[in-house]
């Protein structure tokens, strides 16, 4: 038992150590990938650290051992059997460090700082014309209001000698974060003195005047800390607009609410329901005077008259402030809700006009629907109609950073665009375009130009193929590129092989060719590159075959028909005779027709139909003749013919955009019954061309001397 305790203990350890083993080699090889990737990141490599199985708890002298010491650690307090881990929050709070200088702009603590200033000068501002104005400060509470008042001072002091101490400021251009230097700063501002000016101590005046809550109308000075918070808060928003609002709205309330207070302290000067117009000292009073502001500023009528002379001058000031207030209030929040749905207001606009031009020239139904649901869904989907128009009053370093987080991760993908100069990749980003498609769009036809590579950003698109172009040969997804040959092949190669459509809604990003070449222009090592893997792509890539001219396909220069192999067997046999010159000459003309014919049926697709009537059974026995060094054509036309079809080079016809009618071969006139015939210089070899009764037709004949062919059998 011993001995198997033994083993399996030394395989555990060894798998054990197998594992680390893995692991290590697994992170060494994500580190490499990421450097042939990414070529910026360091190649510095850590060092492997030693197995925790194999560290051996070293001792301290006089202490305990270190695993003891790690698990006292680990547990921050031991209560009976249980232990406690430590909380992670609260070693943070330990060891937090408070930063010795504050970006005011960017740092969230800050944010969350000045929303608590806030609510402090909020607590002044609405509170104390409550307390000077009603009845609500008494002997019994008098304490409460004043731990609240003692609390906002608080946050006023630290606000000046802690946070605003260590903002960073800007001076010449550079972020200046000098303890020193943003104290200065801080101490000679205009928010320094209205600082200073708030925290007035009035409140010794308590002792002589008693509790009175108009001496912390100071408290109310600190605006400016108010609108630096709303400003920071709009700024880290997703929609602001909805705070603006809210905002609005507060400042409306707020108007309402000193009002109020003014006609309660105006009713308690002329002494509660001594008249009419007067509060009658029934029910709630702030809510009885909250309504009567209400019903003034906003003019709705069926107010009690004003009695005494106090009460008409106090209601004219009123009328004449409410009014203004209640229109600037009405204006700002008009504007403020014209910014939020300012969008939406130039979407619709554009859809009016887009939907006005298509019925004056009366386009189809289907055509409209397509456009009208084009526009909804580009709407909804992207909440604008061209991205390109919010990035165009950025600078051009901020429009790429921008670019690289939404297209960097897609783009690096590509295949063809692998070590390529990093530089070239970021401007090209810059150039990618958004389009959208609706189901059933045709991305791509086949046989088109191919200008644009695409990568789909959402959505998918279908390959079509097949006989009737409507198979689904693959369908594409997220991350995909497509077209991407297209911006670098060259004659002929960048027609499109295949249809590509939408299947249901994409969001495709293009990028032209001219658009890649302006920027190949400046990088020449990367535009070399890209021609060599574009080349092997074209390569590798299945070509269709070559299929064979259909009847209706039209051709530059048609097929010549096959040679005899009457004739081919009286070449064969004159080639032994002598003549060679003439004759290796003939064959070379032959053969380079051939090569013609060949040429000629891989470009049926937009050719023209030629016109030329090729060499008849009577050039070929003029060609004889001319072989076999005897011509009896009565004609006389044999020479020229053979000078016309062989010792000249073959150019094709011209195009019968020229000349259209059909050219008809210059026939020699042959009497009926008339016999063409001719003979080698030895009388071996007789070659005859016997015309038939009809005009068409002829027929030709070799003989061969018995002599001859006893040599050939030998």
């Amino acid at each position: 038992e011993r001995i198997g305790s033994a083993t399996s203990q030394s395989s555990t350890s060894i798998n054990t150590r197998l594992q680390e083993l893995v692991k290590l080699f697994r992170e060494r090889t994500e580190k490499v990938k990421e450097k042939l990737t990414d070529p910026d990141t360091t190649s510095d490599e850590e060092s492997p650290t030693a197995s925790p199985a194999k560290q051996a708890p070293v001792a301290a002298p006089g202490g305990p051992p270190e695993g003891e010491r790690q698990v006292q650690e680990e547990h921050y307090c031991e209560m009976l059997c249980c232990s406690f881990k430590h909380r992670p929050w609260l070693d943070r709070l330990k060891n937090y460090q408070f930063p010795s200088s504050i970006d005011p702009l960017t740092n969230l603590m800050y944010v969350l700082w000045l929303f608590f200033v806030v609510m402090a000068w909020n607590w002044n501002c609405w509170l104390i014309p409550v307390r000077w104005a009603f009845p609500y400060q008494t002997p019994t509470n008098i304490y409460f209001w004043l731990l609240m008042d003692y609390i906002c001072d608080l946050i006023y002091l630290l606000d000046i000698l802690v946070f605003q101490t260590r903002l960073q400021f800007v001076r010449g251009g550079d972020v200046i974060s000098d303890k020193k230097a943003m104290k200065e700063n801080y101490l000679r501002s205009q928010r320094f003195k209205m600082d200073l000016l708030c925290l007035l101590p009035l409140d010794f005046f308590y002792f002589k005047v008693g509790v009175n809550p108009l001496l912390r109308f100071p408290r109310c000075l600190k605006y400016m800390a108010f609108f630096e918070f709303n400003s920071r808060l709009e700024a880290i928003l997703s929609k602001a607009y909805v705070y603006r609002v809210i905002r609005t709205t507060a400042y409306l309330l707020y108007s309402l609410h000193v009002n109020s207070c003014l006609y309660y302290w105006a009713s308690a000067y002329e002494g509660l329901g001594s008249t009419t117009w007067v509060y009658d000292g029934e029910g709630n009073s702030y809510i009885r005077c909250y309504y009567w502001a209400v019903k003034t500023l906003i003019t709705i009528g069926g107010l009690p008259d004003p009695k005494t002379l106090f009460e008409i001058i106090f209601q004219l000031l009123n009328y004449f402030t409410g009014v203004f207030a209640f229109s600037v209030m009405i204006g700002q929040m008009r504007d403020v809700v014209g910014a939020a749905t300012a969008g939406q207001t130039y979407y619709r606009s554009c859809m009016d006009s887009t939907i006005k031009y298509m019925n004056f020239y009366k386009i189809p139904k289907t055509v409209q629907n397509r456009v009208k649901t084009w526009y909804e869904y580009t709407w909804h989907s992207q909440g604008m109609l061209d991205e390109s128009e919010l990035l165009v009053q950025l600078p051009d370093k901020m429009r790429l950073d921008i670019a690289i987080e939404v297209n960097y991760n897609i783009v690096s993908k590509v295949a063809l665009f692998q070590g390529c100069d990093r530089q070239m990749i970021f401007d090209m980003l810059k150039r990618l375009k958004s389009v959208v498609y609706l189901p059933n769009d045709y991305v791509c036809k086949k046989g088109e130009i191919g200008r644009e590579m695409y990568i789909i950003q959402a959505g998918q698109v279908q390959v079509l193929g097949g006989p009737d172009g409507t198979t689904v040969l693959v369908t594409l997804k997220p991350g995909s590129v497509f077209g991407e040959i297209s911006l670098l092949a060259a004659g002929g190669g960048n027609r499109r092989t295949a249809n590509v459509i939408a299947h249901g809604f994409a969001n495709l990003f293009i990028l032209d060719k001219k658009d890649l070449n302006e920027i190949l222009v400046h990088y020449p090592e990367s535009q070399k590159l890209l021609r060599k893997k574009a080349k092997k792509m074209l390569k590798t890539t299945n070509k269709p075959k070559v299929e064979k001219a259909a009847p209706g396909d039209v051709l530059i220069i048609p097929p010549k028909p096959d040679t005899p192999k009457l004739f081919q067997a009286a070449l064969a046999a004159t080639g032994r005779m002598g003549g060679r010159r003439t004759l290796a000459q003939l064959r070379w003309r032959l053969k380079e027709l051939n090569a013609m014919q060949v040429a000629q049926v891989s470009l049926r697709q937009g050719s023209l139909r030629s016109e030329v009537t090729w060499v008849n059974v009577k050039r070929w026995s003029s060609i004889f003749h001319m072989v076999l060094g005897e011509c009896h054509c009565p004609t006389g036309v044999c020479f020229h013919r053979i000078t016309e079809l062989f010792c000249s080079s073959p150019i094709p016809p011209q195009s019968p955009v020229h000349r259209r009618s059909p050219v008809s071969s210059q026939k020699a006139p042959v009497p009926l019954g008339g016999e063409l015939f001719s003979k080698s210089s030895d009388s071996l070899v007789t070659i005859r061309v016997i015309p038939t009764a009809g005009e068409k037709e002829e027929i030709l004949a070799a003989e061969i001397s018995e002599v001859e062919e006893a040599k050939e059998e030998k």
